[in-house]
Parts: structure tokens; sequence; C-alpha cells
């Protein structure tokens, strides 16, 4: 895993907000695949904030894509924002171009 590469997680009103910063490789990938798939059957809303990405190797974007199976049923309570967002969105996914609320969301 890049050494660099963290998750920020949050909880607030049952809504879990994952801030994504650092390099993300393959290794980061598994852990973000790993993180999504205990906390889709906790949380009703998860939010994955891709702006700390210093940088997103197409290997990453793979390891991620090919890794996270998790149940049509989950994927809609995922959203996926930021400066990478829509590369890590999957098909069934959502991707929130404008994500201003949710970057304000994690901050307070």
């Amino acid at each position: 895993m890049a050494l660099n590469f963290k998750i920020n997680r949050k909880i607030k009103n049952n809504s879990l907000y994952l801030k994504l910063s650092g390099d993300f490789d393959g290794a980061s990938a598994l852990e973000l695949v790993r993180t999504l798939e205990r906390a889709s059957s906790k949380a009703d809303n998860i939010y994955v904030d891709t702006c700390g990405l210093s940088s997103m190797m197409d290997f990453g974007e793979d390891v991620f894509l090919k890794n996270c199976h998790i149940s049509p049923i989950a994927y809609q309570k995922i959203v996926f924002c930021g400066s990478y967002g829509d590369r890590l969105t999957p098909k069934n996914g959502f991707y929130l171009y404008n994500h201003r609320k949710v970057r304000q969301r994690m901050l307070n």
C-alpha cells in the first residue's frame, strides 16, 4: 500500500463519510474494498470523497473495480465524489460531481 494512503472516517446520523488521501494503488484499493464491504450493511449512506488523493494509479482503479463485490442494493447507498470519484464509481453506482455538501458534512 502507498505509505501515505489514509481513509479518514466520520459517522454522522448513521451516514459514513470516507475521505481518501494520499496515493491510490492496488493495496489502497483493497483497503477501500474491505472498508466498504464492512460498512455497507451498517450505514444508511456512505460517501467516498476522493478530493484528498494525490494520485490514482490505473492499477489501483482496476483492482478496486474488479474486487468490489458489493450487492447492487448496497451500491445504491454509496456515493463517490471528488476529483477521482468518477473513476471509482462502478457501473451501477452514483457519482456526485458537485460535492460541496458532502465535504461540508465531513467538516462539521
